[in-house]
């Protein structure tokens, strides 16, 4: 256990967040490679993949949030009752995931309104 919130590090979170960060991890750097590539050059065929690649980050989050919670309960019951606060810290541990997944998802969705702008100006410009 930590001695003070405010020495959260972005390593430190991400060790803390469990083996559900990797995947949130490539899924994440996948979708904002896409998302980058839209912004620069919107093409319509682009925006499946970033579709896809979103859900796949969010899904990871959850997934590594579900298991993070998984393990929290599974061994709760070795800890005396007086001390099963300690149950927060897990679930504050396992949210780690979902709040990963979600700053790609920002991130992604501010490229992708980059090259949605970019593609509506390129639209009315041709017509």
């Amino acid at each position: 256990m930590r001695a003070r919130p405010e020495e959260d590090t972005m390593l430190t979170l991400f060790r803390e967040g469990g083996w559900g960060m990797f995947p949130t991890l490539v899924f994440g750097v996948l979708m904002l490679l896409a998302a980058a590539r839209y912004a620069l050059k919107p093409e319509r065929r682009v925006v499946p993949l970033l579709l896809a690649l979103g859900v796949l980050t969010l899904s990871s989050g959850a997934l590594g949030f579900v298991t993070g919670l998984m393990a929290t309960f599974r061994y709760i019951t070795g800890v005396p009752a007086s001390e099963r606060w300690i149950a927060l810290v897990g679930v504050g541990e396992s949210l780690v995931n979902v709040a990963f997944a979600l700053c790609f998802l920002v991130l992604a969705s501010i490229a992708a309104s980059v090259g949605a702008l970019r593609g509506a100006r390129g639209a009315a410009a041709s017509a």
